[in-house]
């Protein structure tokens, strides 16, 4: 077994945990309150650009040229995530310029940059990858659900679920297993990463109802 596999293995308690959320089931029921949704979009976009400096920080960190290009082209694929957060917002009447962190976003992106800046590669790569496969992970499982072809949600779920996708989660783990060591440290970046999730989703499903 791989170190990334172990690892997602793990944390399953916390991606059932995820995926039972009554925030992620009502973007599968297409009945998640437009105000839920609103207030992710805000939350994600701003925790999307310090996941890309994430990367960015951990490409000039890196220790050899495959690592530097495969970190720069995973930034890319965040700067395309962005660009649907910008539709979303626009769509929904959110101001992305005027958002402010939630507590369980500012905790979640902190960790990220702080681990980024002063930690190695490897754990850099495990606590940015926990996001990556869990996303994957919901919008197979989602899909699979079949959504309500009514949804609002729809294109999230299309989004997460995509071959696509699936291969930037896989591209990452791959520099969790070439650069990560099994060790406390590299446990602990990736189980925190993933219980920031869970908090990440309690906090958009009670920022709707505020």
């Amino acid at each position: 077994m791989t170190l990334s596999t172990d690892l997602w293995q793990a944390s399953r308690e916390l991606a059932q945990a995820c995926l039972a959320h009554p925030f992620v089931q009502g973007i599968a029921t297409g009945k998640l309150p437009i105000q839920a949704f609103q207030f992710y979009v805000g939350q994600d976009a701003y925790f999307l650009q310090a996941f890309a400096r994430g990367y960015s920080v951990a490409a000039a960190r890196s220790p050899d040229w495959e690592g530097f290009q495969a970190f720069h082209e995973l930034a890319g694929g965040v700067l395309e995530e962005l660009r649907l957060h910008h539709e979303y917002a626009h769509r929904w009447g959110v101001n992305l310029g005027a958002v402010t962190p939630s507590p369980a976003t500012r905790r979640y992106t902190d960790f990220l940059l702080a681990t980024a800046w002063s930690q190695e590669v490897g754990v850099t790569a495990a606590a940015l990858a926990p996001c990556m496969r869990l996303y994957a992970y919901l919008g197979q499982r989602l899909a699979e659900q079949g959504p309500a072809a009514d949804s609002a949600y729809r294109e999230w779920i299309q989004t997460y679920s995509s071959p696509e996708f699936d291969a930037l989660a896989r591209r990452l783990e791959g520099l969790v297993d070439r650069y990560g060591r099994d060790d406390d440290l590299t446990r602990s970046a990736y189980a925190y990463a993933m219980a920031c999730e869970l908090d990440f989703f309690q906090a958009a499903w009670e920022g709707g109802k505020s």
